[in-house]
């Protein structure tokens, strides 16, 4: 069976290959069935997320059954919601707390959105049927839309992010986001407020999406061999830890003020558990590198010395080429803004546009995203989303991507 797609975007600037549509004539009577999936089907849908990195069905409902079980397709040996099942009280600090509610029979699943819930089938098992509360920007950013502005139609990422809760566990390969209830509303604007005066109209409760390839392929030869080089090592229960700090006005990483709770504050912890990750990591289709890395949770960076046999040829303007620990956080969240604001230019984001019934795969170790906007109280939203662990960890660059871009 081959399947019958279509580019998701016309945007140039965007990867020439970034996002993929699946028609559904492609499968049988036209019903798209995780369950029914065959190793040859499998085989090549995985191949084209990764070249995609995002694919797109229309007109599909799954069960959360369904649903998990396309995304546990992609790493088999692994069961673990992506975030783990934390029992601490403490817990109840973490930023995610309040934006999740758990399907009982398939806790791998979340259910997500805005208002009442008010149709049992949307959230199987949850007793009474929940208020779900859309991330708002005003809730995590030191600065803030007025609300005269905001009655205006503008708004704000809320936080660019990879799916991964960073201590403990690993990045989960893939999420799957299926739109049970999408509200009808006018496009709104959302502002970066950093100083550049970026603006992008983007559709009502979009999610955006940058690839992290694209935002590797534009940076300059310095900055490319800073981040080959580069390992982030992140903070044990980042989502506590950071849970009175306040984010950078575009979404992209936290603001220097000191909040970060202390070791001692945070809920018992591992050393062993403590997550370090290459900034960069490789495709298994493509072997292109795509610089992933979750800027709010970062607290240390450990960059590698240029290797001796490329130290003749390197740029004269290369950044610490004899290999450093930088665990300064201020200078530590400057590198990875550096690294990381280029690629979340207006030209590089896909803002989707959700439909009702649309089923969004996305490669986790491929892309970042951004829960944008905001909806009014009586603007019921729902959405199932799903990731499981990775049952091993990103592959970073090998020898010959840190000869070729050091």
């Amino acid at each position: 069976m081959t399947l019958k797609t279509s580019p998701i975007s016309s945007n140039p600037h965007l990867s020439a290959d970034f996002g993929i549509m699946i028609d559904l004539s492609s499968y049988p009577d036209g019903v798209f069935d995780p369950m029914q999936m065959s190793d040859q089907s499998f085989a090549e849908l995985e191949k084209l997320l990764y070249t995609h990195s995002l694919v797109l069905w229309r007109g599909v409902k799954l069960t959360p059954a369904q649903q998990l079980r396309l995304t546990k397709l992609f790493d088999q040996a692994s069961n673990s919601y992506g975030h783990g099942t934390e029992t601490s009280g403490l817990q109840s600090k973490s930023i995610l707390h309040p934006d999740l509610k758990t399907l009982p029979e398939h806790p791998q699943v979340q259910l997500i959105g805005n208002g009442q819930v008010t149709d049992e089938a949307v959230a199987p098992g949850l007793k009474p049927l929940p208020v779900l509360k859309h991330p708002h920007h005003k809730t995590f950013h030191k600065s803030v839309i007025s609300d005269e502005d905001e009655e205006k139609g503008y708004t704000r990422f809320y936080r660019w992010h990879i799916d991964a809760a960073l201590y403990g566990l690993n990045p989960p390969k893939v999420t799957t986001l299926q739109a049970l209830r999408v509200p009808a509303g006018p496009p709104q604007i959302c502002r970066y407020d950093d100083g550049t005066g970026d603006e992008l109209t983007v559709p009502l409760g979009t999610t955006a999406f940058v690839s992290g390839q694209k935002m590797f392929e534009i940076l300059p030869p310095e900055l490319k061999s800073l981040a080959v080089r580069t390992k982030v090592q992140y903070s044990p229960h980042p989502y506590v830890w950071m849970s009175e700090a306040k984010a950078k006005p575009n979404g992209l990483g936290i603001e220097c003020e000191g909040k970060e709770l202390p070791r001692d504050k945070l809920p018992p912890y591992e050393e062993s558990k403590i997550k370090t990750f290459p900034v960069l990591w490789k495709n298994p289709v493509t072997g292109l590198l795509h610089l992933e890395v979750h800027p709010c949770g970062a607290e240390k960076l450990i960059i590698e010395p240029i290797p001796h046999h490329t130290k003749a040829s390197r740029n004269p303007q290369a950044l610490y080429p004899d290999g450093a620990t930088v665990s300064d956080l201020e200078v530590v969240r400057e590198i990875l803004y550096k690294l990381q604001r280029p690629g979340i230019s207006p030209a590089y984001v896909y803002a989707h546009d959700w439909k009702e019934n649309d089923l969004c795969l996305f490669h986790n170790h491929g892309v970042l995203h951004s829960v944008v906007g905001a909806f009014k109280p009586d603007q019921h939203r729902a959405f199932w989303q799903c990731n499981i662990a990775a049952s091993d960890e990103p592959v970073g660059p090998d020898s010959a991507d840190v000869k070729r871009y050091s």
